[in-house]
């Protein structure tokens, strides 16, 4: 388990460009092993311009050390006012690399679901841009409303886009934990990406599925709502999950938008 970041109150990013348009942000992380787990695979990177939770596989060290390559390479974009889809990239195939100098931590190979939230000027504007790769989420909670923003790489994915299965059969599904697409294992990674603007009181979550194994979607709407502050928000849905269960290692990261400040029409440079 590699945790980078700590949580943050109030935050303010300055964004490139003539005009020193800004975006406030608040967010808090939490980890934990699970109630049946003997070590957490779980990683995290919590560090403006990009938040990102890494669920490492392949056995004990094999999961930490596949989990911990790629936050660890995503944070060399910390302190930056943004990040783009190519250094992303970049980013996940030097994490691949990592991997493969690391032979010899398990016959089985290493490698990790990755999924997370960066910020990004598209066309100009400041925008979230959404990633991952396997079956961890990001939600989007708005006006009340929640919105799960990614797509799982999952066997259960695909059957439920066929008509084979509803959403409430994956969850139980004897393959609901194998995932079609990774960060390792001899593959080239290949995120999905979304971009959303970054607008005032939206609030994202970054999980591993760890926490969507013990919560449904209302659950996690009730306490993303109930919870004002981005750190009793990150810990009661931890404490949830494992009253819950608690079945995997669980990490959530919830990042609050407080304040953009744009340019006024006709007073840029």
């Amino acid at each position: 388990m590699t945790q980078i970041g700590q949580g943050i109150s109030g935050h303010t990013v300055v964004l490139p460009g003539p005009d020193g348009e800004t975006v406030t942000l608040a967010w808090a992380a939490r980890t934990d092993t699970g109630l049946r787990r003997e070590a957490n695979e779980d990683s995290y990177l919590a560090q403006a311009p990009i938040f990102a939770v890494a669920d490492g596989m392949g056995g004990h060290s094999a999961g930490d050390f596949a989990s911990a390559a790629v936050v660890t390479r995503l944070a060399e974009h910390g302190g930056r006012g943004v990040v783009d889809a190519a250094a992303i990239d970049h980013s996940l195939a030097l994490a691949v690399a990592d991997m493969g100098r690391g032979a010899g931590v398990t016959d089985q190979g290493t490698g990790t679901t990755v999924t997370g939230a960066a910020l990004a000027l598209v066309g100009g504007e400041p925008s979230w841009l959404v990633f991952n790769i396997g079956d961890s989420r990001v939600y989007l909670l708005t006006h009340g409303v929640l919105e799960q923003l990614t797509i799982d790489h999952s066997v259960v994915q695909e059957l439920v886009d066929a008509g084979h299965i509803t959403r409430e059969e994956a969850d139980t599904h004897p393959h609901s934990n194998v995932i079609t697409r990774a960060v390792g294992f001899h593959e080239a990674p290949v995120p999905d990406y979304r971009v959303l603007p970054v607008e005032v009181g939206m609030r994202l979550l970054v999980c591993s599925d760890g926490l969507t194994k013990e919560l449904t979607p209302y659950g996690i709407r009730h306490f993303l709502l109930s919870n004002p502050k981005a750190e009793t928000a990150a810990q009661q849905l931890v404490d949830a999950a494992l009253g819950n269960g608690g079945r995997d290692n669980v990490t959530v990261l919830v990042v609050d938008v407080l304040a953009v400040r744009r340019t006024p029409p006709g007073l840029g440079v």
